[in-house]
């Protein structure tokens, strides 16, 4: 028997810095900039490792075989508004933490999940607001900024 989940836009601690929140976090700590692909305008709901480990554990011990179950929060918002979200945590502007560039090639509008089943069949929805994710990831960055700033930023394919 299987169970099947789908999460999307997964972060926390520890993620690859070439994602956006830990990119737009060094970008501020660091001083230089990100681009922000098409203006930012795409669209994904970010949903905390915690919150998909709780809901991933929640599925095995209650989910039904055969079932796909989809985490994710119910809180749309735009790559631009979270950069500046980010650029905010730092008393920064957009300006100061990214810059307009172009479309990326393939480059989905929106990455969006329903998870009313989790929260209707088992009684599941994320906990962590995403000022208070983005707060914890921002303090590990701090924590480690010594060593993250050796690491590069932009996607490295391992074969």
């Amino acid at each position: 028997p299987a169970i099947f989940t789908r999460a999307a836009n997964v972060y926390g601690a520890g993620q690859q810095l070439y994602r956006i929140i830990p990119r737009a976090l060094m970008a501020a700590l660091t001083g230089t900039k990100l681009d922000l692909h098409g203006g930012g305008h795409s669209q994904r709901c970010f949903i905390h490792i915690d919150d998909v480990c709780t809901g991933t554990e929640q599925i095995a011990l209650n989910g039904v075989p055969g079932e796909a179950y989809h985490l994710s929060t119910t809180e749309p918002i735009s790559i631009r508004e979270l950069v500046e979200r980010v650029a905010r945590t730092f008393d920064l502007s957009l300006d100061e933490v990214a810059q307009q560039s172009e479309e990326r090639l393939g480059k989905d509008d929106s990455y969006l999940l329903d998870s009313s089943k989790m929260q209707r069949e088992l009684g599941w929805a994320p906990q962590t607001t995403l000022d208070s994710g983005i707060d914890g990831v921002k303090r590990w960055a701090e924590a480690r900024l010594p060593f993250l700033i050796t690491e590069p930023l932009a996607y490295q394919h391992r074969k």
